[in-house]
């Protein structure tokens, strides 16, 4: 797949349960760099505002990727710290509303940081699990680890999530490592009678 045209369409505070185009959505800690991967893997360094500060995307934020071809949507970051116990019941209360009624959803990209996933990321999964949503997930920053210490931390990964290492696509979107990996998934996804 490339990705020639991407826009952002709209912000929804709340009630979005997708649109009328097939629809891959994006999930992460906070600061498990979200907007970034967007960006990157748009190729568009303005697409999605990325922060200094964690947990500032709180809506849900829907992109147009190739005039139409899919929609990429990104759900707000979950397990931020510093937010209030009524920020984290909207959000638990967005994503929970979207995910149960979007019936275009495609797929779900889970993003957990290479060095440090954690149980936030496992009930994550979980939840994908026992409602039967099919995923990806990627480990972002791998450029913050060593090349000979990245096998070992995609390992540890997979361990930690229960899942085979072969699943777990390492991505950074500093240095677009994975990239071409990422984009081959998203065209399997979209192209496939099957996308589990």
């Amino acid at each position: 797949m490339i990705i020639k045209k991407a826009e952002f369409l709209k912000s929804y505070a709340f009630g979005y349960s997708g649109g009328d185009k097939d629809e891959i959505c994006v999930v992460g800690r906070s600061n498990v760099g979200k907007s970034s991967f967007i960006n990157a893997l748009c190729n568009n360094g303005k697409l999605a505002k990325a922060s200094s500060t964690p947990g500032r995307t709180r809506l849900i934020n829907v992109f147009s990727i190739n005039g139409g071809e899919f929609n990429l949507v990104d759900l707000p970051g979950y397990g931020y710290a510093k937010a209030s116990k009524t920020e984290k019941e909207t959000w638990d209360e967005l994503m929970g509303h979207y995910f149960e009624n979007a019936n275009t959803l495609k797929q779900v990209i889970v993003l957990t940081d290479i060095r440090n996933t954690s149980e936030k990321d496992r009930q994550m999964l979980g939840y994908l699990y026992y409602y039967q949503i099919p995923f990806t997930v990627l480990a972002t920053k791998c450029d913050k680890v060593t090349k000979s210490a990245l096998h070992g931390e995609i390992g540890k990964v997979s361990t930690y999530l229960g899942l085979g290492r072969d699943n777990i696509i390492p991505f950074s979107a500093v240095t677009k490592f994975g990239l071409d990996k990422v984009l081959a998934r998203l065209d399997q996804i979209l192209h496939s009678e099957n996308s589990n």
